[in-house]
């Protein structure tokens, strides 16, 4: 699915010329003398300068650093309206473009997830960018909150003793209360915040321009997003470090480099400052410096250590092109080099008509033997990198791929069941993950509902039909919305009881969160449900 409209076909970029474009082959980075260690050396990161306001309220006598045309109410580049509130939260990554094609959709996510409906459940996300081969280039990836971590052998007790209840949750520290005093007071002009953020990051920094895709519509909202997503967990270190570290090893195929971060560090605290004028002071402004100082830290270190173990992108050459429905297709690709991922799992993808412009789609397999990979597609509606990739892309077409990511895999420790609930082209991850389990010949009882608006949009039943007479421990149950005038969520109702199993959503948004409810009301605990983020499924629609 595509997490998480066309120009000319190499926009000056894809190395038809006999330049060095992006499809130039690259070499990974040589190790430095010292090892990993001394890789890390001479990245950290600078202090950083606030622009904008005074740190003190109070305070006339410092004049604000905006150009001229800045005020009153800067305009960034916005093709389009549509965005969203710098907030985060695990439902959510779904940005300014129709809901569908990700990570994933219904039918997401940047890295959204996966544009097959579905973007891995992960933690809060920062800015993303993306680059062809000798120039950096970046955009933002989508906004994700990571999957809470599953006890190697879950139980399924409705009610658990006092003893083994969690502890009361800690107070929030004074820099986390300070944050999101901010936010709340920044939330109803989040618009306002983002334009003039990415104003005074165009003006004082143009140099940075060049990393963000040419029409900035549905690029606008994800950055300035993931940074006060992130700042908002900043208590949560265990998540928060996890998902940080994930997302600068992602940054690497945008281009971004540790001399980057505080340029976009001191623009943000410029936009904050103006616009939560009535709470912002210099203790306020003290804990914002911490909280991006180490957010950015954790990535330039991450970035750092995978440089010397993995690309920034692979090229990859595009083999099947299979038209299921007049707006789905399964697109197969080859890699140029080994490509390691797990069931479940998806990545974020660009095409040669949009550099730049990176969606998440989720593995419609589990790992080949052949090293083929496949992603379902939705276009959409204004959908850039899914309408090129269903309507435009053929074989012999070549793509660049980011780095896998997403927790919703198969714990292979335990021998509990999967509840799979597919929507849409959120099928494409379950699918993985049924192969993935019949892999491994543990008689694990699997449950998959495949569910749709009409018999039309069942496009995979057959697939899933002949995995099910392959399989005498899976079952696979199509819901048509049209037919049985019932949601997919509600169906699991029906049968059961689950109290023995994990369960697994992809779909659109909507799907998730209601698929979520339907089963914590039917008792599953949190800490086994596994999902897509929602914020990202939205984001990368398109």
């Amino acid at each position: 699915m595509d997490a998480p409209t066309t120009t000319s076909a190499d926009n000056g970029t894809s190395g038809g010329g006999g330049g060095g474009g992006w499809f130039t082959p690259h070499t990974p980075p040589e190790p430095p003398a010292g090892g990993p260690q001394q890789a890390t050396e001479g990245r950290r990161l600078a202090a950083l300068r606030p622009v904008g306001r005074s740190a003190t309220r109070d305070s006339g006598s410092t004049r604000r650093r905006t150009p001229p045309d800045l005020e009153p109410e800067p305009k960034a580049d916005r093709a389009d309206a549509g965005s969203t509130h710098p907030s985060g939260h695990h439902v959510s990554s779904p940005d300014d473009s129709p809901p569908d094609d990700s990570p994933p959709d219904d039918s997401p996510p940047d890295d959204s997830p996966p544009d097959d409906g579905s973007a891995q459940a992960s933690a809060p996300t920062p800015a993303s960018a993306s680059t062809p081969a000798n120039a950096p280039t970046r955009t933002n990836a989508p906004t994700s909150v990571p999957a809470p971590a599953r006890p190697a052998s879950p139980a399924a007790a409705p009610e658990r003793p006092a003893s083994a209840r969690p502890a009361p949750a800690r107070p929030a520290s004074p820099d986390a209360i300070l944050i999101r005093r901010t936010m709340a007071e920044v939330g109803p002009v989040a618009d306002k915040v983002t334009s003039y953020f990415y104003a005074l990051l165009f003006v004082r920094h143009p140099d940075l321009r060049s990393l963000f895709p040419a029409a900035m519509d549905t690029q606008r909202d994800r950055l300035l997003k993931a940074l006060l997503t992130a700042a908002e967990h900043i208590d949560n270190t265990e998540t928060l470090v996890a998902y940080l570290q994930n997302l600068g090893r992602g940054h690497r195929k945008y281009g971004t480099r540790p001399e980057h971060y505080p340029a976009v560090g001191e623009c943000l605290l410029g936009a904050l400052s103006r616009f939560a004028e009535t709470v912002w002071d210099r203790e306020t402004e003290a804990a914002w410096v911490r909280a991006y100082t180490k957010i950015s830290q954790v990535m330039i270190d991450a970035a750092a250590v995978d440089e010397l173990r993995a690309p920034a992108w692979w090229y990859a050459e595009v083999v099947s092109h299979d038209l299921r429905t007049p707006d789905v297709a399964v697109v197969t690709i080859r890699p140029d080099q080994p490509y390691p991922f797990l069931a479940g799992q998806y990545t974020s993808l660009e095409t040669p008509w949009w550099p730049r412009v990176w969606r998440h789609y989720s593995f419609a397999s589990a790992p080949r033997s052949d090293g083929l990979l496949s992603f379902h597609v939705k276009a959409v509606p204004a959908g850039w990198v899914s309408s090129a990739l269903v309507h435009r892309a053929r074989p012999g077409d070549i793509v660049r791929l980011g780095p896998p990511a997403g927790s919703m895999t198969v714990d292979h420790t335990t021998d509990s069941g999967l509840l799979c609930l597919g929507g849409g082209t959120g099928i494409a991850p379950i699918k993985a993950l049924v192969e993935d389990v019949a892999e491994h010949g543990r008689r694990r009882p699997v449950e998959v509902f495949y569910g749709a608006r009409t018999d039309h949009d069942l496009y995979d039943i057959d697939t899933m039909l002949r995995l099910q007479q392959s399989h005498s421990w899976l079952a696979v149950r199509p819901i048509v919305d049209q037919q049985a005038h019932l949601q997919l969520p509600d169906a699991i109702r029906e049968f059961g009881p689950w109290n023995e199993y994990d369960a697994y959503l992809s779909g659109p948004p909507g799907m998730i969160r209601n698929g979520v409810d339907a089963l914590r009301d039917i008792g599953i605990p949190s800490e086994r449900i596994r999902h897509d983020s929602v914020e990202d499924l939205v984001a990368t629609r398109d």
